[in-house]
């Protein structure tokens, strides 16, 4: 039997594991008629990336050339464009194509651009700065996952086999389809601020699970750490001031002195009269804590008040009181005790 024939043919249902399947190549004597239609991408690229495309662009022409790819640099408007031709046989090179100028466009060096060009290998760029609008936010959070001389970066590369390359607003990540997912979900929770730690322990934690094949039908959920946020919630006093309510006009201009004494008829006086009372003002003041204080230092010598005498006479009448009957049954009880003895 030859060995096409020994080859399952692939499944046209659903299938559980989806990335344990085998995309099939596709070949030339695949489309042997080549596409009708001419397809064009375009991209523009920063300023600071012109000298180095300008070297490299011979290098990205030969590498498309092989996949029947053609790609023009315009210098003067700033764009890289790729274009199909009447040979080009793949019809999906195309999205490739235009993958691997993105790339180039976002500080990706040419090596690794062109990698994008197989099968098994995609691309991802996730634009970091719509999820976080505050710039110093920004700033600290994508320098989180960075980390110290890329420490962080480099973890994420080996943990999901991809090539992350942090630029400005945008993360662009090169490598296998799985690992994509990955990247995308540590660098959105990044920019969240969750910190790029406890997503790195979870794959390293997943990454030795999936080499035990015991464990390969199950959930790993039991297995993977659960943090919890430390934020702790200020606390809410306990009498709250009411909000005043809202009123689009200012607050009323404070008296000034000169109006109070011209309110109270003080601004007209004379000199001699005002003099004359503020001393009254000042004598009132003294008499009055004069007063106070004598009355502080007598109340040691006030004898306490007393109950009156009717009261207390009754009190004493209800004490000496004696209850005839219950007198009457004890003496009773004790003369039958005698009489019995």
């Amino acid at each position: 039997m030859s060995s096409s024939e020994d080859e399952a043919p692939p499944p046209t249902g659903p299938v559980e594991n989806a990335w344990s399947l085998k995309i099939p190549e596709f070949k030339p004597e695949d489309n042997p008629n080549g596409l009708l239609e001419e397809s064009y991408f375009a991209t523009l690229f920063p300023k600071y990336r012109e000298k180095y495309l300008k070297e490299c662009w011979p290098l990205v022409k030969k590498c498309l050339e092989g996949h029947q790819i053609r790609a023009e640099l315009d210098l003067i408007e700033g764009s890289m464009v790729v274009k199909t031709t009447r040979k080009t046989w793949d019809p999906y090179i195309i999205i490739k194509a235009r993958d691997m100028i993105r790339l180039l466009a976002r500080s990706v060096p040419f090596e690794q651009a062109q990698r994008v060009l197989e099968d098994e290998v995609g691309c991802d760029v996730i634009q970091i700065g719509k999820i976080c609008r505050n710039r110093e936010k920004l700033v600290k959070r994508r320098q989180r996952l960075i980390g110290p001389n890329g420490a962080t970066l480099k973890s994420i590369e080996l943990l999901t086999n991809c090539y992350v390359m942090v630029q400005g607003n945008t993360v662009s990540a090169l490598g296998p389809y799985r690992g994509l997912q990955y990247v995308r979900e540590i660098v959105i929770d990044t920019m969240n601020n969750v910190h790029p730690i406890y997503n790195i322990k979870a794959l390293m934690i997943k990454r030795e699970l999936a080499k035990d094949p015991k464990l390969n039908g199950e959930d790993w959920t039991r297995f993977l750490p659960k943090f919890r946020s430390k934020n702790v919630q200020r606390k809410q006093p306990k009498s709250k001031k009411p909000k005043k309510e809202y009123t689009p006009f200012p607050p009323p201009q404070p008296e000034s002195k000169i109006d109070k004494q011209l309110a109270s008829g003080e601004y007209f006086l004379k000199e001699d009269q005002k003099r004359a009372k503020k001393l009254k003002e000042r004598d009132e003041k003294q008499k009055a804590a004069a007063k106070k204080q004598e009355e502080r230092r007598n109340k040691d010598f006030q004898p306490p008040e007393e109950e009156p005498m009717a009261k207390k006479k009754r009190d004493k009448a209800e004490e000496n009181k004696v209850d005839v009957k219950k007198l009457k049954e004890k003496i009773k009880k004790a003369n039958k005790k005698k009489v019995k003895a």
